[in-house]
């Protein structure tokens, strides 16, 4: 059954579902909990909004994995907060265009040949369409 979240201020009329998802993770022998609220205009089962909820956090999963392979983002030393922000959103770019080129082979494969190959570089860079 769905029903009006309750208890919430007037200004966030279009809210449709208030969502505290419960979340534990064991690292290095030690447990941890947390909660994470989300708060959507979407009115939906809860099983609807949890499969949303893995879908979007199995992008982001499999996002950071690839920055932490492909470019070893973790190993960055970068002590300047925009610059960290700036080389972030580079990277995130320069992931998302190896990711959409044809050719067989990893990111970090990619990543490489388009270091070495001017001409490779040319057609990747060439992915990015201007809106």
């Amino acid at each position: 059954m769905i029903r009006d979240p309750e208890g919430l201020p007037a200004e966030w009329a279009g809210v449709g579902a208030v969502v505290m998802v419960g979340r534990e993770r064991e690292v290095g022998g030690k447990n941890t909990s947390t909660a994470h609220f989300y708060l959507t205009s979407l009115r939906a089962t809860a099983a609807e909004l949890a499969g949303y909820i893995r879908g979007h956090w199995g992008v982001e999963n499999g996002l950071h994995w690839c920055l932490d392979v492909a470019f070893r983002e973790d190993a960055n030393r970068t002590r300047d907060p925009n610059a960290g922000a700036n080389l972030g959103v580079v990277r995130r770019v320069a992931a998302s265009l190896l990711k959409q080129d044809p050719d067989k082979g990893s990111v970090k494969a990619k990543r490489l040949n388009a270091a070495l190959d001017s001409k490779y570089l040319e057609r990747v860079l060439q992915g990015f369409k201007a809106n």
